[in-house]
């Protein structure tokens, strides 16, 4: 949005509301200098057919009302599709950051919406090569196709330097340099089935006898884990940004199912498990410092142990994750745009 008004482009913001956690939405905008939004049609929690019939009555009432000449959605929620849906009927053009990410996997929610977006928009900002070569494979014309790299890193390396997590250490007991290991689970693959999410607490348990774990728990997974106890690991409440930010730069290791923490630790050079039986971002094996687990919480231990043993990850940054993205996407727009 900041790259846009550089740019001299006129700008509504719509926040459907589908992440409405004020410890995860509210506090956000805040730390990245977002203006509060134009709309919020707080959508909340449902089905997916529930939460995407609610963001497409609400966001098609504004599309009417304000008749915009494009509208840009980013990554691959409910909100994404569903916004797309809605603009395609309406005859307005569609901008997709993010574009060209594929599991190949379409028991995951979040590729049915990729793959949809993606078809139905004319604007296609990819992060990496791998997202070209997906939408071309897929008969998308090359000219709608810019690869600018990764929005998300431009948040990273925006905000890295005001980052701190000392406050959220101070509630666990660890002080700032103490060792520990960064953990976020919130898939429904990983916590929504009783026996793997036992398999994987137990697991961090044993790690914790090795190094502190800390959990900054998702409502979701809270809500999973309910009254067992989880002695060894800190289980906390969901931080801001700025203060997750901090706790990846400074662990020793992530353990997570979230495709963002896989980039922003390819970033940050910290290593990271992914408890996943594929990825959207293989780019962060390839090239950066992520290891591709499943969902086996017997080789998440051993793996996690022989991490601890290694030498400091190597890995390299992707082409283009330079913090340069929306200037380049804001290029784009402009020049279609006029």
């Amino acid at each position: 949005m900041q790259a846009l008004s550089r740019a001299g482009v006129q700008q509504s913001l719509i926040h459907t509301g589908q992440h409405y956690d004020e410890a995860m939405s509210g506090r956000l905008f805040a730390q990245l200098g977002m203006p509060t939004p134009d709309v919020n049609l707080n959508v909340g929690s449902g089905t997916h057919a529930q939460q995407t019939s609610a963001v497409m009555t609400g966001v098609e009432a504004r599309l009417l009302e304000q008749r915009p000449r494009l509208l840009v959605v980013y990554g691959d929620v409910n909100s994404t599709m569903a916004a797309a849906l809605v603009a395609a009927k309406l005859q307005i053009p569609i901008a997709h950051v993010e574009a060209g990410l594929r599991s190949f996997d379409r028991t995951m929610p979040e590729e049915v919406n990729r793959v949809v977006t993606d078809r139905l928009s004319t604007l296609l900002f990819t992060p990496s090569a791998d997202g070209d070569e997906n939408l071309l494979r897929e008969g998308m014309p090359a000219d709608s196709i810019h690869r600018v790299g990764n929005v998300m890193i431009d948040s990273l390396v925006k905000c890295l330097p005001l980052a701190s997590a000392d406050s959220v250490l101070a509630q666990t007991g660890l002080a700032s340099g103490d060792p520990y290991v960064l953990v976020t689970l919130h898939r429904p693959s990983s916590v929504d089935d009783g026996e793997l999410l036992e398999g994987l607490l137990d697991t961090l348990q044993s790690l914790a006898s090795r190094v502190p774990v800390v959990f900054p728990a998702h409502p979701r997974t809270r809500s999973r884990i309910g009254q067992r106890a989880v002695p060894g690991i800190h289980l906390i409440d969901p931080v801001g940004y700025l203060e997750f930010l901090a706790l990846q730069r400074d662990a020793r290791l992530v353990i997570t199912d979230s495709g963002g923490v896989q980039e922003e630790t390819t970033f940050l050079g910290v290593p990271c498990l992914t408890v996943r039986d594929n990825t959207e971002r293989p780019v962060t094996i390839s090239h950066g410092t992520n290891t591709l687990i499943g969902r086996d919480p017997k080789l998440l231990l051993e793996t996690a142990n022989a991490r601890f043993d290694a030498p400091k990850a190597k890995g390299s940054i992707p082409d283009l994750w330079d913090g340069y993205t929306s200037d380049r996407i804001a290029v784009v727009i402009s020049g279609w745009l006029n």
